[in-house]
């Protein structure tokens, strides 16, 4: 059976970018996400070339349902091989606009679905000795800012993923974090970008980068297993 991995957050951008490169290396592909009729178009993508894909709807931010998702799951691929959390929690909120309730909403994307996910599959990934979980996050889980003060949730799941990786690295299982302060090509918030300055519209100086070269970088954390970290652009820290 090939190998397999699940790529939750499937959609414009980074998600289609992990799943066709992971397709290309011969896995076979979950694809999750709340819409359908995006998903099935990108599982035609990926059977075009020669990939297998498998489609589920889900909305992560009901954690409680994770469970019934990872039971339909293994009804396809058995337990997955390595799977990709790329999530968006939101979080544009201004600092001073930040309030307990705001702060709670924010929780169950960013970190309980994904805690969640981890007590589903990661005993599978332990008795085999093999296995990843990868993410991708903004820049606002290394550094604080000012207007994207929803990233301390993002910052909770780093520091989460950096114990896990301590705690199952010399187990043959690859815990690795992504945190990108670009433009990502493709995605609603960089056409939306882009539209805005063709509108005369002021907008914040910043890097672009084409989707599939962060999920190549992806790519060769996992295969490398080398670093549990990277930075896109290169040495982004959180001083």
């Amino acid at each position: 059976m090939p190998p397999s991995i699940v790529v939750f957050g499937a959609g414009p951008g980074l998600g289609r970018a992990v799943a066709r490169r992971y397709a290309r290396a011969g896995y076979t592909v979950v694809l999750v996400a709340r819409r359908e009729a995006p998903l099935k178009e990108l599982a035609a993508d990926l059977a075009s070339i020669g990939a297998t894909a498998h489609v589920f709807t889900a909305d992560l931010s009901d954690t409680d349902a994770v469970p019934q998702l990872a039971g339909q799951i293994r009804g396809v691929v058995g337990d997955p091989g390595a799977f990709y959390y790329g999530v968006s929690a939101g979080g544009f909120i201004p600092v001073a606009a930040l309030t307990p309730e705001r702060a709670q909403a924010l929780m169950p994307l960013a970190l309980y679905s994904l805690l969640a996910l981890v007590q589903e599959f990661l005993p599978a990934m332990l008795e085999r000795g093999d296995g990843a979980i990868l993410s991708a996050q903004g820049a606002s889980a290394v550094r604080g800012m000012p207007h994207i003060s929803g990233g301390f949730a993002l910052a909770a799941q780093r520091n989460y993923l950096q114990s896990l990786h301590a705690a199952v690295a010399g187990k043959g299982v690859y815990v690795g974090g992504l945190y990108i302060g670009a433009a990502i090509k493709h995605t609603p918030f960089y056409e939306r970008r882009e539209a805005e300055r063709a509108a005369g519209t002021p907008v914040p100086d910043m890097p672009e980068v084409d989707p599939d070269d962060l999920a190549d970088l992806l790519w060769t954390m996992h295969s490398t297993k080398s670093q549990p970290e990277a930075t896109y652009p290169a040495g982004l820290s959180d001083h």
